[in-house]
């Protein structure tokens, strides 16, 4: 099912029972199918898969916009967003950093942004902008997806931070990872983008459990995996040093066999003169293992991360910095449509 919805192809259920059968239809819900053939409906089969019944949905996903960004005007919102996951390997190079801080620039531009923790391995995102989240939001979204009402109720599950940024909260603890499948991911994602643009945050770890079968629990990295089917661009983050700089080598090999024609843009982060390579060497490193959609460079500022996350707060909340620039400079490569023009200095003159 999750297979069909990604390709835009319409599910009709056929069932022996009897089509207003409560207990069938909510199954059915549970599965993502709104349309069902009953037992002696058989000759409405054909109105049943021509049928086009998602306007209606899309006009109520609307409708909650306002809601779901705190009281934000609807003439704001960029409906039919696009799906961004950042992905990096082991080691913490700085992937709820990237996703936090970019969520934040783009939401900042008056875009409709709706930011989603689905690290398995249990995430920050709340911690760092300061969100309390006594209820996950994955969860809470898991369970309603499973109820097949996660479309109307969608703006429950987010908090807002600001007017325009939506945060899904992750885990509370990373041992329930259990309760979450990829196919709730998939809703989520898709009653996400109906709102705006989506920023994900996932975990490190691409294996597949090879004793996941259809029916059983769902593999820990199940949640990771989804988002990357899901995504319109991958931003893969690497930390700059020799140990972080080997693993997000490997890791974009490793990404081939998942990305599946998807662009892929490299962060290096905590970039440092001390390190002793040149941006243009580290491209060529880069390079020599994948080809990239983009690569940018994020430079160190310990002193200027510590002051946000003991605050709460984003980067660019607390001023000017050289990382809270290249930030918004990777801002304008990954959703060209949110870059403001720049207004005149005071004194400028156009010239005629």
């Amino acid at each position: 099912m999750a297979h069909l919805r990604r390709h835009a192809v319409r599910p009709v259920a056929v069932t022996s029972a009897r089509s207003d059968d409560l207990d069938v239809r909510e199954h059915a819900q549970r599965l993502g199918i709104a349309a069902m053939v009953g037992a002696g409906e058989l000759s409405s089969l054909p109105e049943a898969v021509t049928t086009v019944d998602d306007v209606a949905d899309t006009r109520a996903r609307d409708d909650q916009l306002p809601d779901l960004l705190g009281g934000a005007d609807a003439s704001d919102a960029t409906h039919d967003g696009r799906v961004v996951v950042v992905w990096g390997p082991a080691g913490a190079p700085g992937r709820t950093t990237v996703a936090t801080n970019l969520a934040w620039e783009v939401a900042r531009r008056e875009e409709a942004v709706v930011l989603a923790d689905l690290d398995p391995y249990g995430g920050a995102v709340a911690q760092q902008l300061g969100v309390l989240d006594e209820v996950s939001g994955l969860l809470s979204a898991a369970r309603l997806a499973a109820a097949g009402q996660l479309d109307e109720r969608f703006a429950s599950v987010c908090r807002g931070v600001g007017e325009h940024l939506a945060v899904v909260t992750g885990l509370p603890r990373p041992d329930r990872w259990r309760e979450v499948r990829a196919a709730q991911v998939d809703q989520l994602l898709e009653a996400a983008r109906a709102r705006g643009h989506v920023l994900v945050d996932t975990g490190f770890s691409l294996e597949d459990d090879p004793g996941t079968d259809f029916g059983a629990r769902p593999g820990r990295n199940a949640l990771t995996l989804a988002a990357i089917e899901q995504a319109d661009e991958l931003l893969v983050v690497g930390s700059a040093d020799p140990v972080g700089l080997a693993r997000l080598a490997r890791g974009l090999v490793d990404l081939r066999e998942h990305t599946a024609g998807v662009p892929v843009r490299v962060v290096v982060n905590r970039m440092r003169s001390s390190i002793g390579w040149s941006e243009k060497e580290i491209a060529g490193m880069v390079e020599g293992f994948s080809r990239v959609a983009g690569l940018h460079f994020l430079p160190e500022d310990r002193a200027g991360l510590d002051r946000a996350l003991v605050s709460g707060r984003a980067l660019a909340d607390l001023g000017d910095s050289s990382l809270v620039q290249s930030l918004s400079a990777l801002a304008d490569a990954v959703f060209p449509a949110s870059v403001r023009p720049v207004p005149p200095r005071a004194g400028w003159r156009r010239r005629s």
